[in-house]
């Protein structure tokens, strides 16, 4: 591994933009199944896709918030947010 490598690293995590690309390949993975899901209305699918991956994206945002220092306030929110969508989710599926 080279040398200026763990600088770049330290920078994309530090920097939270590690996470900035991560959240944008999961907006990308939710334009693709709304589009292209054949079950459902669009408006169906978009409300089932914002419950199944709604909570990781709210547990990404309150890591980006940690790694960034944006403060505890942050992180709390969006752990806390992620637990209502994990639930609604989970009791639509019936599990």
């Amino acid at each position: 591994m080279p040398d200026n490598f763990l600088p770049i690293l330290t920078h994309l995590f530090v920097s939270g933009l590690a996470i900035d690309v991560a959240l944008a390949v999961v907006a990308l993975e939710f334009l693709v199944l709304c589009l292209f899901a054949k079950s459902g209305t669009l408006a169906t699918r978009a409300f089932t896709l914002v419950l199944a991956l709604g909570p990781g994206a709210c547990l990404m945002l309150a890591l980006r918030a940690a790694l960034t220092q944006s403060g505890l306030v942050w992180v709390a929110f969006f752990l806390a947010l992620s637990l209502p969508l994990h639930l609604t989710d989970l009791a639509r599926r019936k599990i």
